[in-house]
């Protein structure tokens, strides 16, 4: 089985694509496997770390500001059609997968122009431009969340697969996290990020808010503030004389995500597609709080997602305050059983092998026909 599979820009398009990798190399060992990406993208660094073979292509995203600057756009896409059809020509795939991100665009298009049989996959409950306009193109669309099914016109094609997510989130274990982490088994432990970036807001209100933490003995907090506000965050901290590696845990970044979601009892993050999959696969209650500066606002539909079926609760950047968020926080710690019923519903939310099942259902079709 010869693959290649497109999708870039950012890890929460990288991921599942190494993820969906992962699974055909593990039940087809002899399969041969290319990433097609953009040398801009998290993809040119993530996926040979993860011991893939890239190539790029030229594409650029749509710029929805400035309209002038689509001229160049279309020129590049043009010549990333041209850059594709040379490697899948040289390749020679049997299917090429894709997981979103603009570069899927002519990668995608153009296998199926050539006759090989193609896929995508949509992580958000909202889908993007680019898969709604692949729909077509592809044979079979897997979605991360149900609620994305309506966005597409052949139903016909819909599998809701769930987002595939790494092994690891399915292999940690929480007394062994917590021992790891020099956690006692029955602190109330909590862990907030904003992405591998940070989030200014988020940061801002748990920089307060972890000042009051502190001061409650049996509650940890890892607070992962993104490389760029890591300093920052530690000088506020320590003007306020907030005491720091004692149960208050100051992060710039966290490369082992899995072993933190196992340990912690509480997730306070953004909503972002791969996010929510890798907090709900740990089955952890959690306070989403949706970035309000992407594309067709899909972090707060990926959170409602989960929210409404009792597995999260949403607080919108808007209504994030100190105060609200200690309220929220001292709820869920002191309501044993709301926190066990939310974590039970989290579990349920999303399927648990997406991987697997897009491998599944892909070898299915293909030698079915």
């Amino acid at each position: 089985m010869r693959v290649i599979i497109t999708g870039g820009g950012t890890g929460g398009h990288i991921y599942p694509a190494i993820a969906i990798a992962d699974e055909i190399r593990a039940k087809y060992n002899e399969a041969e496997i290319l990433f097609i990406g953009t040398e801009k993208g998290l993809e040119k660094t993530l996926v040979p770390q993860s011991g893939y073979d890239i190539r790029f292509i030229t594409v650029t995203g749509f710029n929805r500001k400035n309209l002038l600057k689509n001229i160049k756009v279309l020129k590049d896409l043009n010549r990333g059609m041209k850059e594709a059809k040379e490697i899948i020509k040289e390749f020679k795939p049997d299917i090429v997968i894709g997981t979103g991100g603009y570069v899927c665009g002519p990668v995608v298009k153009t296998a199926s122009g050539l006759g090989i049989r193609t896929f995508i996959h949509e992580q958000n409950a909202s889908p993007g431009l680019t898969n709604k306009l692949l729909e077509k193109h592809a044979e079979k669309v897997f979605i991360g969340f149900e609620d994305a099914r309506v966005h597409f016109k052949k139903q016909d094609k819909i599998i809701f697969s769930g987002n595939p997510v790494r092994k690891e989130f399915f292999e940690t274990d929480r007394s062994e996290s917590r021992a790891k982490l020099s956690l006692k088994d029955d602190d109330f432990v909590i862990i907030s990020f904003g992405g591998s970036q940070g989030a200014v807001r988020i940061n801002e209100v748990m920089t307060e808010t972890v000042e009051t933490l502190s001061q409650i003995d049996d509650i940890s907090v890892f607070f992962v503030t993104g490389t760029g506000y890591y300093d920052k965050t530690i000088n506020k901290l320590k003007d306020k004389n907030v005491a720091l590696n004692t149960n208050v845990h100051i992060l710039p970044y966290v490369d082992n995500m899995a072993e933190y979601l196992a340990a912690c009892d509480l997730v306070i993050s953004r909503a972002g597609a791969l996010t929510v999959a890798e907090i709900v696969v740990c089955g952890k209650p959690s306070i989403l709080i949706p970035s309000p500066n992407v594309t067709g606002n899909h972090q707060f539909f990926n959170a409602k997602a989960i929210a409404d079926r009792g597995g999260a609760m949403i607080i919108e950047e808007k209504d994030l305050s100190t105060e609200s968020l200690i309220k929220t926080i001292l709820k869920m710690k002191n309501d044993n059983r709301a926190s066990i019923e939310m974590a039970a519903e989290s579990k349920k939310t999303i399927k648990n092998r997406a991987a697997e099942i897009i491998y599944n259902d892909i070898t299915n079709i293909m030698y079915s026909k």
